[in-house]
């Protein structure tokens, strides 16, 4: 609706053309989500965005925002996306390289001046390398930090370029899904041009495209509307709010957004018509388009979809015989689908804040839509049988999770010293510091905003952690005063 018309709508009354009767299509999706949703059971909420051409086929949010609050989720409602972030971000750096600003296809020794970056590493790859998954190198500490610990800063990030190495077992060329090249691409950015990836990404891609429900600030999109927190089954399989939440400092340029199904329509309209946007050129012809293109073969099958390749910041592959241009996204109970195909001028985006089933159940719900276009025959009966079987699937898979907590539960606890004696700040320069702690005879480990009380491990001298909930990891104490995380030995500091 332009400016004008909605000018004349509030000083004329109602128009009947001014809001859409939902089309056939779109009253059969809202019934399935409804129906898969209550099905399931334990995806609190979801928010869904379908387009065909330049037009939205239905934007609607489902379920709560919270289990604990109740707020609705709507189509305003910003949602964590996750790793479909890298599509945002891949699209910023292309069009700073369309305008010259930077090269995709040079080493980036050649623009990112005096770097940490090891000197043979900087001569050999490039951002098309980076952001395709094909560089070849590796560097955790960066990739943790951003992502996960959150402790950073722009200084000690560009230090950290200095931990960058080559792969053991994926040379240069060879792909490998990972956060690091994108966090590895806009340090050096930062470095060389001052912006962080934030504005990089709001200047060269949110605003042009009108996207203002999409924000790498999860404060920002708090203080906008109703923000939808991530879940994970509780003790009683139950969700509940995850222990593990976005926060500012864990927005990171591989998986650092939060968006709305609007504004996930936009983005899908952006895509199928190659950077033009409510009949506007948004971004330069050919732009858009040519980041779908893969930049690196890969031969995969990721539930029903294969994949061939990886462009920048998109998976390429199929679903059936049409080609599927996609990128999926998960943290910590929060999961995203985006999702579309060129050749029916037709996408999908999904939002979930639950990751334990939610994966699944996006993807289905994005094979109905798709289907549903197709006009497969038994369109019903076929995803009615789908539904049973992952309903089936979550109860076994809560079976298991339930029976795996009881199991650690009875195990002896492996640490020969009172809890007392473990107690301290252990520092790795460049993971970060971990504090160990005790509290009513337990103890607690916490590095950056992640904290976890620790279990009995199976090995002497060794604790379980899930600072990333459903997701253990070990900890061995190596002797008094170290201990060995993510392969890396943390030192205990002075008291």
């Amino acid at each position: 609706m332009t400016a004008a018309f909605f000018t004349a709508a509030l000083l004329w009354g109602p128009v009947a053309s001014a809001a859409p009767v939902p089309g056939p299509e779109a009253r059969d999706i809202d019934v399935f989500t409804r129906k898969a949703l209550a099905r399931i059971g334990v995806v609190p909420g979801l928010s869904l965005a379908v387009v065909r051409g330049e037009e939205p086929v239905i934007t609607a949010g489902f379920g709560v925002a919270n289990v604990e609050t109740g707020v609705a989720v709507d189509a305003n409602t910003r949602f964590y996306v996750a790793s479909a972030t890298k599509s945002f971000t891949a699209l910023a750096i292309a069009a700073m390289a369309a305008r010259g600003a930077v090269e995709l296809d040079t080493p980036v020794a050649d623009w990112a001046g005096s770097t940490k970056l090891p000197p043979d590493i900087a001569r050999s790859i490039t951002l098309t390398d980076l952001l395709s998954h094909r560089s070849g190198v590796e560097n955790d500490p960066i990739a943790f930090r951003a992502a996960m610990s959150g402790d950073h800063s722009p200084r000690l990030m560009q230090a950290l370029l200095a931990e960058t190495v080559k792969s053991a077992d994926t040379p240069h060329g060879t792909f490998r899904y990972t956060n690091t090249g994108y966090n590895l691409a806009t340090t050096l950015i930062e470095q060389r041009f001052g912006p962080d990836w934030r504005a990089l990404v709001s200047r060269e891609v949110l605003v042009p495209a009108g996207l203002t429900q999409t924000t790498a600030w999860v404060s920002r999109a708090r203080r906008g509307g109703v923000v939808a927190v991530g879940h994970t089954p509780g003790p009683d399989g139950a969700s509940s709010p995850s222990s593990l939440q976005k926060v500012d400092a864990t927005m990171q340029s591989a998986g650092g957004l939060m968006s709305s199904a609007n504004d996930m329509a936009r983005w899908l309209e952006l895509q199928i018509n190659d950077g033009v946007l409510d009949g506007r050129r948004v971004f330069p012809a050919g732009l858009v388009d040519a980041t779908h293109r893969p930049r690196v073969a890969q031969k995969a099958v990721f539930g029903p979809y294969s994949r061939d390749g990886y462009g920048l910041g998109w998976q390429t592959g199929r679903y059936g015989d049409d080609v599927l241009i996609h990128h999926f996204g998960n943290f910590a109970g929060s999961r995203t689908h985006v999702s579309f195909m060129p050749g029916r001028r037709l996408g999908v985006a999904i939002m979930a804040n639950e990751d334990f089933m939610a994966g699944e159940l996006v993807d289905l719900l994005a094979d109905y839509v798709y289907d549903r276009f197709a006009g497969r025959p038994d369109l019903e009966a076929h995803y009615d049988a789908e539904l049973a079987a992952l309903a089936a699937r979550r109860d076994k898979r809560l079976a298991g999770l339930s029976a795996s907590r009881a199991e650690r539960a009875a195990r002896p606890w492996p640490l020969s010293r009172p809890t007392s004696a473990y107690v301290g700040t252990y520092v790795d320069p460049a993971m970060g510091r971990m504090e160990i702690s005790e509290a009513n005879g337990l103890m607690k480990v916490r590095i950056g905003v992640m904290s976890a009380l620790a279990e009995a491990f199976t090995k002497p001298e060794t604790i379980r952690v899930e600072l990333s909930p459903l997701q253990g990891e070990a900890i061995t104490f190596a002797g008094p005063d170290s201990l060995v995380f993510e392969g890396r030995t943390f030192l205990r500091a002075p008291r």
